[in-house]
């Protein structure tokens, strides 16, 4: 999956996070917290939202939201 996600720019996926219940908590120089009701946790690392994250970036990311590919598909990351 993250091979399909690697050139998603950080404001698809706050968009996406947002969209799935997450809720933006607090910051931390450019770390932004995100937390879901449910308990899931997600910190996101960038400076601008164009940019795009590293591969490891990109599984800690799919590790703390748990998404799957099917919940990638609903949130328009990808087709």
């Amino acid at each position: 999956m993250i091979h399909k996600l690697k050139n998603t720019s950080v404001r698809e996926f706050i968009r996406a996070i947002e969209q799935d219940g997450f809720q933006y908590k607090r910051r931390k120089g450019s770390q932004r917290v995100y937390r879901h009701p449910d308990g899931r946790r997600v910190v996101i690392h960038y400076h601008h939202a164009k940019d795009t994250l590293p591969t490891g970036t990109l599984k800690n990311f799919l590790n703390g939201t748990k998404w799957n590919e099917n919940d990638l598909k609903r949130l328009g990351l990808i087709t």
